[in-house]
């Protein structure tokens, strides 16, 4: 346990923390503009596919913002702990019903350590893009193996980086198009760097304007990041529904599991 804890204190010292935090104005409306991800049909097969990994053991979630799965997950009785990067957004997930068993720290990924260890730890929602440099991402992976006991398994879901989209010369692609959202990615294929940029039709007409900047991530490229974390990957689908990956697939759901 010492030597895990000087491990944290070492990487921090390494890299500053490049993610978008959401303030409070975001946190407030992330369910609502969110909508979508937050029916029965997203948040069913995830909470079944989570609960049988984690069998009789405890999970600990990622960027667990306002408790979409967690809640869902804790009702089902699996105890789950989580980690967030911003206080707003843990404001907003500890005024929901049923989130007061549910221990949250503040604090980012990649370094921030909880006590106990877990059978299950898991990222959703293309969050480890949040997470804007290789080395982040790649310390995110081990905090995860760090928190795993000897068979516990780390979940991810994520975008494949939707590049076969980009005609030459093209920096855009648009990723929703809808009577009240517009939204569409700028990439630098070179860096992986990538930004959101939202807009949001309000009730008066007007647009309300949003970024959020992330780094994409091949799923081979998470595959060496786990490998580096001492994981093996176990199962790769499409989606939480365990559809079949391939190479037309616009996601992935991995399992890595800690030897």
């Amino acid at each position: 346990m010492g030597h895990a804890t000087d491990n944290v204190a070492e990487e921090r010292h390494t890299f500053a923390m490049t993610s978008d935090v959401w303030d409070e104005e975001s946190a407030r409306r992330y369910d609502e503009t969110s909508a979508e991800m937050f029916t029965p049909g997203r948040i069913d097969p995830a909470v079944d596919l989570l609960a049988g990994l984690a069998a009789d053991t405890a999970a600990l979630e990622f960027a667990i913002g306002t408790g979409r799965v967690a809640v869902p997950l804790h009702a089902r009785g699996v105890p789950v702990t989580g980690i967030d990067l911003s206080g707003p957004m843990l404001d907003q997930l500890r005024r929901k019903p049923g989130a007061a068993g549910i221990p949250v720290v503040a604090g980012d990924m990649a370094t921030t350590r909880v006590d106990g260890e877990f059978g299950l730890v898991y990222l959703v929602f293309n969050t480890i893009a949040n997470l804007r440099t290789q080395a982040e991402q790649v310390a995110c992976f081990r905090n995860a193996a760090r928190h795993l006991t000897a068979g516990g398994r780390f979940v991810v879901e994520l975008w494949v980086p939707p590049l076969r989209r980009f005609p030459p010369g093209q920096t855009a692609v648009p990723f929703d198009v809808g009577p009240d959202h517009l939204g569409f990615d700028t990439m630098d294929l070179v860096t992986q760097q990538g930004t959101s940029h939202h807009f949001w039709r309000e009730a008066d007409g007007s647009y309300r304007r949003g970024e959020s900047n992330f780094r994409y991530v091949w799923p081979s490229e998470c595959d060496l990041m786990a490998q580096l974390a001492g994981l093996e990957l176990e199962d790769r689908w499409a989606d939480w529904d365990r559809s079949p990956f391939t190479s037309g697939s616009e996601s992935h759901v991995s399992v890595w599991r800690k030897p």
